[in-house]
């Protein structure tokens, strides 16, 4: 009887790299749904390799514990208490092989900010008027959008109290409140897609384009 032939099977479905906390999978959720051929690999729940992933998402969270900043910090109570120093030590140490690879990158909120810091850049690190509960599921805070950017919202939702303040290197500005200048939207140069965005995408119904964006240049990537 003659014997079976060897085969290599070879694991086509692209996946996504992430650290998503428990009560944001309901948010994230309605996006994957629509992309069923995308491996969410959630950092939370195992170990997650970069050099095996096609894109990275950073997103929202508690603020970055402070060994990670790169300023001084005088007042540490305007800090949050349920600081994750594990996640951070994830992320920070996930965003330098990603970018080194070119892979696709989206940062949302916390995320923006973590991506800003990686890069040498600092935060303001208590902001007020951006975290009104009105603003958290509503999209209602005003933006300014440069000619250039190709994601643009005139309006957007908002729940942060900290801002980038000093850019990281190569990050350029894509769009800012218009009542106090708070940054709220960049991508890095030469680079062929890393977007950071201030508010939350996953939360409203007017963002489709930008996650349909993310998400096809992640499978273009595979």
């Amino acid at each position: 009887m003659p014997q079976a032939r060897g085969y290599i099977k070879i694991d086509i479905m692209p996946k996504l790299a992430t650290w998503l906390r428990e009560k944001d999978e309901k948010w994230f959720q309605l996006f994957f749904a629509k992309h069923r051929e995308i491996e969410i690999c959630d950092a939370r729940k195992g170990e997650v390799a970069i050099a095996n992933v096609d894109g990275l998402l950073l997103t929202g969270g508690s603020d970055i514990a402070p060994e990670f900043l790169r300023q001084p910090i005088p007042d540490p109570s305007v800090l949050e208490k349920d600081i994750d120093a594990v996640r951070d030590r994830w992320e920070f140490a996930t965003v330098g092989p990603a970018l080194s690879r070119g892979l696709p990158i989206l940062a949302i909120c916390k995320g923006l900010q973590l991506l800003n810091v990686a890069l040498g850049g600092t935060l303001k690190l208590d902001i007020p008027g951006h975290k009104l509960p009105e603003q958290k599921d509503n999209d209602i805070q005003p933006l300014r959008s440069d000619a250039k950017a190709t994601h643009q919202f005139e309006n957007v939702n908002s729940s942060h109290h900290q801002a980038l303040d000093l850019l990281g290197e190569g990050l350029v500005v894509e769009a800012w409140c218009p009542s106090d200048d708070i940054i709220e939207q960049v991508r890095l140069r030469n680079q062929p897609f890393v977007l950071g965005v201030q508010y939350h995408p996953e939360r409203g119904k007017i963002y489709d384009s930008l996650f349909e964006d993310f998400f096809s240049r992640l499978k273009n990537n595979r």
